[in-house]
C-alpha cells in the first residue's frame, strides 16, 4: 500500500521547502533552535546578517518511501505560505492591515513602519501561522522565543541582536514569542526597550486575555488583534484541501461526508485539532486497506493499490475514540434535542435532562445557545415556585461566557440538576400571555386619573394624582386603592401553584388582593 505519511514528498516539494529556507523562511518542522531561531541559521548565531550554506547531504539524500519514514505532522505541513492561504480571520486580513504590511516586510509601501502585535485567541486559531507567514516576509529577520522555556537572559540577547542587525545589516527582526501570558512582569518589561524603538517588531501570541496578562505598557505599544474560532466551512475547506493538496495527502485519500462532518463537528473551529484528526483517521482507513490489499493476489492488488482509500466515518471513530453523535445544529435534531432537553427539566426527570445536555454539548452545540435555553425554563418552568432557579441559571450563562468548554459542562449541568430537581410553577408566564391576550383584544381603557404623573405643570388642573393614596403611609405599605383600569377590575392573571415558594405566596397574595380591593 502506498505510503500515506510520504504522500506530497516528491522532488518539487523538496526543492519548494529549500527555496523557503533560502529566501529566510524557516522549514517545516519547526523554527526553534534551543529556544532562538533567526529564519535559516541553524547554529542558532544571530546579527551577521550571512547564512552558511545549506548542508546537502541532507537535503539531497533521498527520502524513504516505507511507512517508518519520519514525516512533520500533517498541521505542519499544510501551514500556509502566504496569507491569501490562511483559513478564516479575514477581519484581519484586509488590504493595509498590519498584519499584511508585516508580511510584505521591505516591500511594504508607505510611510508607515511595522507594528507590534499581539494575537489574542484560542488555540487552533492561526495565531502561530500568522507568525510563520510574517517571517516569509523578505528584509527580516525571524526569531522565536516560548514564554514557557525563555528568560530574561534570552530576551536581552535577542534585543541585543537585534540592534545590531537593524544598524550593520538593515534587516529587521521578527520576535515571535508564544504564550506570553506565561511571562512574568520582569520578563515582560525587558521587552519594552526593543518594542518601543522598534529594534524588534514583536508578534506575541496568547490564549488569555491580556488586559489581565500583559502588562499595560507592552500593551500601549502593541496592537491587540483578537482572532476568532474557525467556521464549520473554514474548517471543512481546510480538510478538503489537506485531503487533495500535495503537502498533504496528496489525493491518495479520499474523505466521505459523514466522516468529514464527524470530523469538524470535533474540531470546534480548531484548525490544529482537525487536521491531527485527518491524519489519525487517514492512518487507521490506510491500516484497513493494507489488510484487505494482502488478501488480494496478482493484478487485483495492483488495481486496488491505485485507487484513492476512502476514509469514511468508522476510521474516524477509531481514530479518535469517539462516537459519531447524530445531531444536525441545522435541522430536526437540532431542534428534537433542544425540546426533548426542556420538557425533560419541566417533567423534573433530571437523568433525561443530562442526557440531552450532553448529546448536544458532545455534538458541538454552542454552549450559549444552551445556556440561553436554561434560563428560558427557569422563568417558564420553574418560575416562583423557586425564585433562585432563575439566579442559578443567569449565573451559568454568565460563567459559560466567561470560562468556555470544556470546563462550562459542569457549570451547565448544575443549572440543569437545580432546574429539574426544583418544585415547577407556571403561572407567571401564564399570568403574563393572559394579560398580553387582553390588551391585544382591546382591554384596558386608559389609566385611572389618581395614578397619572403630576409632575408637569398644568397635570393638577386635570385632575392627575387626585386622591392618590401612597402606600407606604397605610398599614404594612399596602393601601386601599384601584389601580387596573375600569374595565379591568377584580381581573386575576398570576394564580400561584401550591408548588414549592408558592404555596406561601398564595397565602400572602389573597391577603394583599384583600386589602387592595377593600373587600
Amino acid at each position: 500500500m502506498d505510503d500515506l505519511f510520504g504522500a506530497g514528498r516528491d522532488a518539487a516539494d523538496r526543492n519548494d521547502a529549500d527555496a523557503d529556507d533560502v529566501d529566510g523562511g524557516i522549514s517545516d518542522p519547526g523554527i526553534s533552535v534551543a529556544g532562538i531561531s533567526d529564519g535559516g541559521d541553524e547554529s542558532g548565531s544571530a546579527g551577521s546578517g550571512t547564512r552558511p550554506a545549506p548542508r546537502p547531504a541532507p537535503r539531497q539524500a533521498p527520502r524513504p518511501s516505507g511507512a517508518g519514514s519520519p514525516r512533520s505532522p500533517l498541521a505542519v505541513r499544510m501551514r500556509p505560505r502566504t496569507l491569501d492561504d490562511v483559513v478564516g480571520q479575514q477581519h484581519l486580513l484586509g488590504q493595509g492591515s498590519p498584519l499584511r504590511q508585516l508580511a510584505a516586510g521591505s516591500n511594504a509601501t508607505g510611510p508607515a513602519g511595522p507594528s507590534s502585535v499581539i494575537l489574542w485567541g484560542p488555540p487552533g486559531t492561526g495565531k502561530t501561522t500568522l507568525a510563520h507567514v510574517i517571517a516569509k516576509g523578505p528584509g527580516r529577520k525571524f526569531v522565536e522565543l516560548s514564554a514557557i522555556t525563555a528568560g530574561v537572559k534570552d530576551v536581552r540577547r535577542v534585543m541585543d541582536e537585534a540592534l545590531t542587525a537593524r544598524d550593520l545589516f538593515k534587516t529587521t527582526t521578527v520576535l515571535f514569542l508564544d504564550e506570553i501570558h506565561r511571562f512574568n512582569k520582569a520578563q515582560q518589561d525587558a521587552l519594552l526597550p526593543g518594542v518601543e524603538n522598534r529594534w524588534v517588531v514583536l508578534v506575541a501570541a496568547t490564549t488569555e486575555n491580556p488586559s489581565f496578562s500583559v502588562v499595560s505598557p507592552l500593551l500601549s505599544r502593541s496592537l491587540l488583534l483578537t482572532l476568532k474560532p474557525l467556521t464549520d466551512a473554514d474548517v471543512e475547506g481546510l480538510l478538503q484541501r489537506a485531503v487533495t493538496d500535495v503537502r498533504g495527502l496528496n489525493g491518495k485519500a479520499r474523505l466521505s461526508a459523514d466522516a468529514l462532518a464527524h470530523l469538524v463537528r470535533l474540531s470546534g473551529g480548531d484548525a490544529r485539532r482537525a487536521l491531527t484528526a485527518l491524519e489519525a483517521a487517514a492512518g487507521v482507513a490506510f491500516g484497513d486497506a493494507d489488510d484487505i490489499d494482502a488478501g488480494v493476489a496478482g493484478a487485483a492488488a495492483g488495481a486496488a493499490g491505485d485507487a484513492p482509500v476512502s476514509i469514511e466515518l468508522k476510521h474516524t471513530e477509531r481514530a479518535l475514540d469517539v462516537a459519531s453523535v447524530r445531531y444536525d445544529r441545522a435541522g430536526d435534531q437540532h431542534y428534537d434535542v433542544a425540546s426533548a432537553f426542556i420538557k425533560s427539566i419541566r417533567g423534573s426527570d433530571v437523568d433525561a435532562a443530562l442526557h440531552y445536555l450532553a448529546r448536544m454539548l458532545e455534538a458541538g452545540e454552542d454552549p450559549r445557545f444552551v445556556a440561553r435555553r436554561i434560563v428560558i425554563s427557569a422563568a417558564e418552568d420553574v418560575g416562583m415556585a423557586d425564585p433562585t432557579a432563575l439566579q442559578t441559571a443567569v449565573a451559568a450563562a454568565q460563567a459559560v461566557q466567561l470560562i468556555g468548554m470544556p470546563e462550562g459542562r459542569i457549570i451547565l449541568a448544575e443549572a440543569v440538576v437545580h432546574l429539574a430537581t426544583a418544585p415547577k410553577s407556571n403561572a407567571a408566564y401564564m399570568g403574563i400571555n393572559q394579560a398580553i391576550a387582553d390588551v391585544r383584544a382591546g382591554l384596558g381603557n386608559g389609566v385611572p386619573a389618581h395614578l397619572r404623573d403630576a409632575h408637569y405643570p398644568g397635570s393638577k388642573q386635570l385632575g392627575h394624582g387626585k386622591g392618590y393614596k401612597y402606600a407606604h403611609d397605610a398599614p404594612h405599605a399596602v393601601a386601599t386603592q384601584q389601580y387596573p383600569p375600569d374595565d379591568l377590575v377584580g381581573r386575576n392573571y398570576y394564580e400561584p401553584t401550591a408548588n414549592g415558594a408558592e404555596r406561601d405566596i398564595s397565602t400572602r397574595l389573597e391577603r394583599l388582593r384583600k386589602i387592595i380591593r377593600g373587600k
